[in-house]
């Protein structure tokens, strides 16, 4: 150092070159005034929101997003409903002269079953899939048949849409039939695209529209009203991502609802349930008595809910508390935080589905994403709002989480095809293969080129 001051070196200069040939530079002083400042921006808190977003939008960029919400979502979504099963369900049993765990003992052997149907569906290969579309149709349409042969078929809250498996166990097609319509659809107009049919208004209607009328038609024999619109927003779902024309989508959908008002307005119960949206009080004959106590439900939860168990309305006071409104009971046990969660979760499936759908160059991948994340999102609007008193109650159980077997394994198998998509993208497998062990540092070899000897 005191060579270097003898030299003429004075602090804050910099010297390039050789000390023989050194000239100076003289090193660019910090911005802002003093020795001690801080760029623009950092050190205050609207520079740590900036970093924050910037993190979090690099994070949901990344390949892996989709898949981990996927994945995620789901099992959560499939927990929680657990926990509010056995909730929700105690009551119900007791006051039927069975065990307290009676429902909850059946939801979880269905968890179970769809945790491995969801595996083999992430697992199975996309030829496969499309092989399974034609013979899961026809079985969906022979049951759905067999569901309105008396003596096999079962009535239940007035819909005929059962058939007893043996024992305690019931199983319900038309559940099935959303998924066979699925990847029949998403099948059927993969192929025709291929074949460069799809700009023709009467390949892109013609089988799917006749077939799935076919399906909509049976179901609606059994008067299961809710499962006849999820199954016709599938439909639209698949017209829309195919890219039909909006002349043409518009006409698909005003038939749609010429049929659906027709149907409303030939049934007095249905009637009656249109009548109940917004209603406050349970009005006439207590008509609207379900629809108002899931409404007192989720008041009497307020911000953080009554406590897990200590729901008020489940106390025979609401109707189908495990199943069609066990939203409402999650709201008054769980309160808005609960309910907001459970809406957050859905969300993050819907999100998940539509960028897998948009971010493949698969057309049968597309389709079949687009069409299960519309059946998943417009099932769980339908629940939802009805729970909220927005929409009528059209009897659909919510998703993943509401209790029920047949809506479960096909729901579980559904996000496992999701999934599977998910995985199978160019950048997603790329990262997953780099977290195999010794794969990292294999692939970090290959990318180093080899230097002349001596050199670092």
């Amino acid at each position: 150092m005191q060579a270097h001051h003898s030299a003429g070196i004075q602090p804050g200069i910099a010297w390039r070159g050789t000390p023989a040939g050194a000239r100076p530079v003289r090193a660019p002083r910090p911005r802002g005034g003093g020795a001690g400042s801080r760029p623009p921006g950092r050190g205050t808190v609207w520079g740590g929101l900036q970093t924050l977003v910037r993190r979090a939008r690099k994070a949901w960029d990344r390949p892996l997003t989709a898949y981990y919400l996927l994945l995620g979502g789901s099992l959560l979504l499939t927990a929680l409903g657990l926990v509010m099963v056995y909730s929700a369900s105690q009551i119900k049993a007791l006051q039927s002269g069975l065990a307290p765990t009676y429902f909850f003992r059946k939801q979880l052997l269905a968890a179970a079953i769809g945790s491995v149907l969801l595996l083999v569906a992430a697992r199975t290969p996309v030829r496969i899939l499309r092989a399974l579309a034609y013979p899961l149709l026809a079985c969906s349409t022979v049951l759905l048949v067999l569901v309105q042969v008396p003596g096999i078929g079962e009535t239940i809250n007035g819909n005929t849409n059962w058939i007893s498996l043996g024992g305690p166990f019931q199983a319900q097609p038309s559940e099935f039939a959303k998924l066979a319509l699925v990847l029949w659809g998403s099948d059927l107009l993969a192929r025709k695209q291929s074949k460069k049919l799809l700009n023709q208004w009467k390949h892109l209607l013609v089988p799917l529209v006749p077939v799935t009328f076919v399906l909509l038609g049976l179901i609606m024999l059994g008067g299961d009203m809710g499962t006849t619109v999820v199954l016709t927003t599938v439909l639209l779902g698949l017209l829309w991502v195919a890219g039909a024309p909006t002349r043409l989508f518009s006409g698909v959908f005003g038939v749609t609802v010429a049929l659906a008002a027709l149907f409303i307005k030939t049934s007095a119960n249905r009637m009656s349930r249109l009548a109940c949206i917004g209603a406050t009080d349970p009005g006439p004959n207590d008509q609207c008595w379900q629809a108002v106590h899931g409404i007192y439900a989720l008041a009497n939860g307020g911000w953080f809910g009554a406590g897990l168990g200590a729901s008020v309305e489940k106390w025979g006071e609401l109707p189908e508390p495990h199943t069609d409104f066990i939203f409402a009971i999650t709201g008054e046990e769980l309160g808005l935080a609960g309910t907001l969660s459970v809406l957050a979760l859905f969300a993050a499936l819907g999100y998940a589905g539509i960028r897998v759908a948009g971010r493949t160059e698969e057309p049968f991948v597309r389709y079949a994403a687009g069409a299960v994340t519309t059946w998943i999102t417009a099932q769980a609007v339908v629940n939802i709002g009805a729970v909220l008193g927005l929409l009528p109650i059209a009897g659909v159980p919510l998703p993943l989480f509401s209790y029920g077997g047949s809506a479960l394994l096909p729901a579980m198998f559904a996000i496992g095809l999701l999934i599977a998509f998910a995985r199978d993208e160019p950048g997603a497998r790329a990262a997953l293969a780099m977290r195999q062990p010794g794969v990292r540092w294999k692939t970090m070899r290959r990318r180093v080129k080899k230097r002349p000897s001596g050199e670092r």
